[in-house]
Order: structure tokens, then C-alpha cells, then sequence
């Protein structure tokens, strides 16, 4: 069985874009799929004199490990003034360490949403052009708008019909290709 991680771009304790991926790997029964929270490992801020001096972190090389072994990962990010998180990309410069390719042949959902109607599409954007570089393929992305609106976080799930059938049709296209890797 084909293996997919899902995890939010964010550092929040609330965060909405973990709501998002909790949610959307949930209907994924065609595959194995984990749910990581990336604030459970413990990274410090990149700096080159803590590699230089300590190397990478155990848990970057942990969470580098949960990269290799998978086929497909969904990823959403949130925004933070028009860009990722410094947090996400705090882990993205520690990732890019241990490989600059640690995502080749690795098929990716990407997702973001935030309060607001634009559902985070600077960050989404951001992350579209800069993950391929570690050697991602980026399969489907979507931009999830005013998440209060159109998500149920008591019951954890899409409360907007037609957001859901979006989310549905790029999921779907995503494991077709998360199938079809060797």
C-alpha cells in the first residue's frame, strides 16, 4: 500500500491549515496515511554555525526519514505576510540540508487556507515555486478560502459543498498519481 504524510506549514496550536489536512486525510482510504504535527520535532532556528558545530538536528533527520518514506505527501501552508511562515521555512532550510533533492519523486497535494478570502495564495504560490527545487512534483494545488466559513471545526470537516467537491477532485488526481509511482 502506497504511503502519504499530511502536515501543516504551521506553528499554531489552533492551527486552521492543520484542521484543513486532518480533514483531508480523512477521506483517504486508498492509501496509508499519517497525520505528523511538525511542531512534535524539535528544530532550532537554521543558523550554519549550529551545523557547523552540531550538525543537523536528530529531528530533522527524523522528519527527513518520514519524507523518504512515502510515495506522496499533502502540505498546507499558511501565510504570514505574503509569504510561508518563518517557521515552515525554517524547516524547509533545515531539510534542504540534509539532501537538496529530499523530495525527489515525491508527489504533492498542496494546499493553504486562512481567514480570509484569498485563502493564503501568496504562500501557496511561494511554496508552488520553491518545492520543486528539492525535486518535488507538485500534482494539484487549492486555495481554501475564509475558513470559518466554509469549515466545521467542531465536527472537523468542509461545510461548504462545493469547496468540498473542489478538495475531492484534486485529491482524486492526486492518488492517481500517488498510484501510478514505482
Amino acid at each position: 500500500m502506497k504511503k502519504i504524510i499530511a502536515f501543516a506549514g504551521s506553528n499554531s496550536s489552533n492551527s486552521i491549515n492543520h484542521q484543513l489536512i486532518t480533514a483531508i486525510a480523512g477521506q483517504i482510504t486508498s492509501c496509508e496515511t499519517t497525520v505528523l504535527k511538525l511542531t512534535d520535532y524539535n528544530i532550532p532556528m537554521f543558523n550554519i554555525d549550529t551545523e557547523n558545530e552540531s550538525g543537523i538536528p536528530e529531528d530533522v533527520l527524523l522528519l527527513k526519514t518520514e519524507i523518504e518514506k512515502c510515495q506522496g505527501i499533502i502540505l498546507s501552508v499558511n501565510e504570514h505576510n505574503g509569504a510561508v511562515s518563518a517557521f515552515f521555512k525554517n524547516i524547509l532550510d533545515w531539510l534542504s540540508r540534509t539532501d537538496r533533492n529530499y523530495l525527489e519523486g515525491k508527489k504533492v497535494l498542496l494546499t493553504s487556507t486562512s481567514p480570509g478570502a484569498r485563502g493564503a495564495k501568496s504562500a501557496l504560490e511561494y511554496a508552488k515555486a520553491s518545492l520543486p527545487r528539492f525535486g518535488s512534483a507538485i500534482v494539484e494545488s487549492f486555495s481554501f478560502p475564509s475558513f470559518q466559513e466554509n469549515f466545521d471545526s467542531e465536527k472537523g470537516r468542509i461545510s461548504n459543498d462545493t469547496l468540498q467537491l473542489g478538495i475531492d477532485e484534486v485529491v482524486a488526481s492526486f492518488l492517481q498519481e500517488v498510484q501510478a509511482t514505482d
